[in-house]
């Protein structure tokens, strides 16, 4: 059940939270603003006032909740960083961006250490830029994994095994490789690929950092073109929409779908090895970020705010609210978490993954296309050599995006 702290106050539209000083007067004073998604608007006023309930030094501020989501938080940032939010959410992809239109400030020195000791390794990873952290992570739960039926696949552990299975029981494992999101999966992590671009503060694209062509992209695109030519693949990541599955790549949005279709036999799991190699790809993370502050009191409220609402105890009640999941080592390890198996399997797996930036809309058509000649068996009789060429062409094109 929702517990309602504050009754909501529409302010110039939008739908805003004013949380007055629950424990008197404190000596700092002044509005601090935040801005998250609509659905969980209500949830971070509670989350606040009982904030300034356990902290009076702060209950001065009065604090503004403002419901702008994620993706439109970052562009109305560095649009006009001086009219955004004091504390606002964003998907990490958004981070560099953030920087180079200085509307981001650090987290100091001890929040970093407590960030990097709290939080798994990837939304860690997200929350930086070089060596330097710009934000709390609050959750790990955007990637992909294992769907399976264990009365078909007793050891998910490798790719080769899971298609054999799936081939013995006249099953179908579906992933969805003519997807720049799902391709990654071969090519990234300890495969030794990378695909990354820089950004200036507009968004613009400045350069492209691939290594696709290589003998790594080689032996990664071989182990596509392998799985295309089972007879148990078929290109899909909606479970929703597959028939006859014995395994299928897809996210924690069709865990529903999942336990319904596999019912008793129903398992999740991170992605598995391929030729003796960890599957990657992308993951994404949620963070908060603070914007540039010439008020050190302000600016230590607002970093006080911002930890506690990424904090352990916080983030397991945004899951039982909202279902979003933890990026907290303490949250992660809880009961509710580590018994929801979807969820379970994609913070094993994220450990693997690479946090997701800024990529032209061209890299996803151009990797469609990859993804379709291999469908199509336009590289099924393909030498190294041919296929090392066809990478320097992807890799080449990707290039010329940021030109």
């Amino acid at each position: 059940m929702k517990r309602k702290l504050l009754s909501l106050v529409l302010s110039a539209g939008l739908v805003a939270t004013s949380l007055t000083s629950l424990a008197g007067c404190g000596k700092a004073t002044g509005e601090i603003k935040i801005w998250v998604a609509e659905n969980v608007v209500e949830f971070t006023q509670a989350q606040v006032a009982a904030f300034q309930a356990a902290n009076p030094e702060y209950s001065g501020y009065t604090i503004v909740v403002e419901p702008v989501g994620e993706g439109d938080a970052a562009t109305n940032m560095v649009t006009d960083v001086e009219a955004g939010a004091d504390i606002y959410g964003f998907p990490q992809d958004q981070l560099s961006r953030l920087v180079a239109a200085q509307a981001i400030t650090p987290i100091g020195d001890e929040d970093a250490e407590w960030v990097a000791g709290a939080n798994d390794a990837g939304s860690v990873a997200a929350a930086k830029v070089g060596d330097v952290t710009y934000a709390y992570p609050i959750t790990s739960d955007n990637g992909y994994f294992l769907y399976y039926d264990k009365s078909v696949i007793s050891d998910p552990s490798t790719l080769e095994g899971i298609v054999a299975a799936c081939e013995s029981a006249g099953k179908s494992f579906y992933m969805e490789i003519n997807s720049g999101w799902y391709q990654t999966a071969f090519f990234f992590g300890d495969n030794g690929c990378t695909l990354t671009y820089d950004t200036d503060s507009t968004g613009a694209f400045t350069a492209c950092n691939a290594t696709y062509a290589s003998d790594a992209g080689v032996r990664a695109l071989r182990n596509m073109i392998n799985l295309h030519m089972s007879p148990a693949f078929v290109n899909g990541s909606s479970i929703s929409n597959a028939t006859n599955v014995g395994a299928i790549v897809d996210g924690t949005w069709d865990s529903g779908a999942a336990k319904d279709l596999f019912g008793d036999n129903y398992a999740a799991a991170p992605l598995p090895t391929v030729g003796g190699i960890q599957m990657s790809g992308f993951g994404g993370f949620k963070l908060l970020g603070i914007k540039p502050q010439t008020d050190s009191n302000k600016l230590a409220a607002c970093r006080a705010i911002a930890r506690y609402l990424s904090s352990a105890d916080v983030q397991l009640a945004r899951y039982d609210e909202v279902g979003w999941g933890p990026s907290n080592l303490t949250a992660q390890a809880s009961e509710k978490i580590t018994g929801d198996a979807a969820l379970s399997a994609l913070g094993q797996q994220l450990a693997y993954t690479v946090p997701q930036g800024q990529y032209p809309g061209e890299y996803w058509s151009l990797a469609t296309a990859l993804g379709d000649s291999i469908i199509a068996g336009d590289y099924d009789n393909a030498t190294d050599a041919e296929l090392l060429q066809v990478l320097q062409d992807f890799q080449d094109t990707c290039a010329s995006y940021a030109q």
